[in-house]
């Protein structure tokens, strides 16, 4: 074939390949989560979550605020992603917060034992061997008013994987460690913030309970301090 004849077929070619691509879509690209309406109202957290995210602090729900919110809690995985700054959110931001050093106010006792840490206060668990933390921060339930969670020292005396309890109506309490009298470090089906508290054991989701389960033992100490909010002093 001739140079000039071989140009022209690779000219065709390329004319014959540009028809039979699929031209560009003229639609409008769709828009991100974070571009999309807002509109949960205010939540009972609104300027804790403000705060922490950076956003003005008026305790006023904008589009922006519920659009931060909502981000935040898609990041943590939290079930209802809808902007609304609630206890379950306020809580996921006490984790947050206090993950780079939970004992940084120095409250629970520094050993070279494992201690495992209930701050009422926050509503956080963790455990630290020394000053090095092994578990957690994690979230927590303690005991509502007038079956608060019993402050002080404490040890683990029995552990029951598949516990349910003999007093409330056979309620699950998987990985059961009992440190107290009737209070046990345990997990609990379901929504972790529902009701006003416990009836005195430290509630943890079930899946921290089985991580918690895995590291602790009998005989090891438990420190609890604080008041949950919301309780009596």
């Amino acid at each position: 074939m001739r140079p000039n004849s071989l140009i022209g077929a690779v000219v065709a070619t390329a004319a014959t390949a540009l028809l039979c691509t699929a031209a560009p879509s003229a639609a409008a690209p769709s828009a991100s989560a974070d571009d999309t309406p807002c509109t949960a109202p205010a939540g009972p957290y609104q300027r804790q979550l403000e705060k922490h995210l950076g956003r003005p602090v008026d305790g006023r729900q904008s589009m922006a605020d519920c659009r931060a919110i909502r981000s935040f809690q898609t990041a943590h995985d939290r079930p209802h992603a809808d902007g609304r700054a609630d206890l379950g959110t306020y809580r996921t931001v006490l984790v947050v917060e206090a993950t780079p050093d939970p004992n940084a106010a120095g409250h629970c006792p520094v050993e070279p034992s494992r201690v495992t840490c209930v701050d009422m206060d926050r509503q956080l668990l963790w455990v630290q061997r020394g000053k090095r933390v092994v578990f957690g921060p994690a979230p927590i339930r303690t005991g509502r008013d007038a079956q608060e969670t019993r402050p002080g020292w404490h040890s683990i005396y029995w552990r029951h994987r598949d516990h349910v309890s003999t007093i409330y109506d056979n309620a699950p309490m998987p990985y059961a460690q009992f440190f107290d009298g009737g209070q046990a470090l345990h997990g609990h089906p379901g929504d972790l913030y529902d009701g006003g508290g416990s009836a005195g054991c430290v509630n943890l989701t079930v899946d921290d309970a089985a991580a918690l389960w895995d590291l602790l033992a009998v005989d090891d100490r438990v420190y609890v301090w604080g008041v949950k909010p919301g309780t009596a002093d």
